[in-house]
């Protein structure tokens, strides 16, 4: 099939789809000035180590780990980066009532920044723009910590109960929230098409969001900069800038 042909086709799925789900990862964000992890110029790619920020082991038993952590926090692009024009083709897609629910593996709440609705959105791997306590219920938003490291101070503490403080963010060796696998499993389940966005689809559980949705009847369409793990059980793969092919798509849904 050809690139004019995948392309066509996923117009008229899209207009004929009645219960969309969108997958995104870090390819959407790319755009905004995000970069992405495991990528040619990831950030693990280039620095190995700053995998172990993302590591929950290193992250509790080594305050110097913490103090970098909240160093590359401070200083991320997340917080001058506007959405761009991926995010809001998808917020447009729920505008006009096509998109269900976005399941996203990023962390940089530039979908809600676009308009997508907060209660659409799983954030499968959490948020950097809230803090919470690893000890007890406290969480914050990033602001207020962010405020704290001007001041000075390089490994904040809890002010409610002393313990750790860490991004809202799941690191590894942390369990995902089961409310939101059990939100994304029964998304995946009802909707009849599921457009993945930005991922190389090699992530677990959030990539199994797809072969779940391929044996509930779903058409998977997968648009992306490169091949993904995914790419065999597709019914259309379109490859290429995800901020003009998935806008391409939209006049469609009208």
């Amino acid at each position: 099939m050809t690139e004019t042909d995948s392309l066509a086709l996923a117009k008229i799925w899209l207009k004929e789809a009645q219960r969309v789900v969108a997958l995104t990862g870090a390819g959407i964000s790319t755009e905004s000035g995000i970069p992405d992890f495991r990528g040619p110029q990831g950030v693990w790619t280039k620095d190995p180590d700053a995998e172990k920020l993302s590591d929950i082991r290193y992250y509790l038993s080594d305050p110097e780990i913490r103090k970098k952590a909240w160093r590359s926090r401070s200083d991320s692009t997340v917080w001058q980066a506007q959405p761009g024009t991926g995010h809001l083709a998808l917020a447009r897609m729920e505008q006009i009532g096509k998109l269900n629910t976005l399941i996203t593996q990023n962390i940089d709440g530039l979908h809600q920044l676009a308009g997508n609705s907060p209660e659409i959105v799983i954030e499968i791997h959490g948020t950097l723009r809230k803090v919470r306590c690893m000890s007890c219920a406290y969480l914050v938003e990033t602001g207020v910590v962010l405020k704290r490291l001007e001041a000075g101070e390089d490994d904040p503490d809890c002010p409610d109960c002393g313990g750790i403080l860490k991004s809202a963010t799941i690191s590894f060796g942390q369990n995902l929230i089961p409310e939101d696998l059990a939100r994304c499993e029964q998304a995946a389940n009802n909707c009849d098409l599921l457009l993945a966005v930005g991922s190389t689809l090699s992530v677990y559980p959030a990539a199994g969001v797809v072969p779940l949705a391929k044996q509930a009847g779903a058409r998977i369409l997968i648009v992306n900069g490169s091949a993904t793990e995914m790419d065999a059980i597709a019914d259309a793969v379109l490859r290429g800038n995800i901020g003009d092919l998935l806008p391409s798509l939209i006049p469609a849904l009208h």
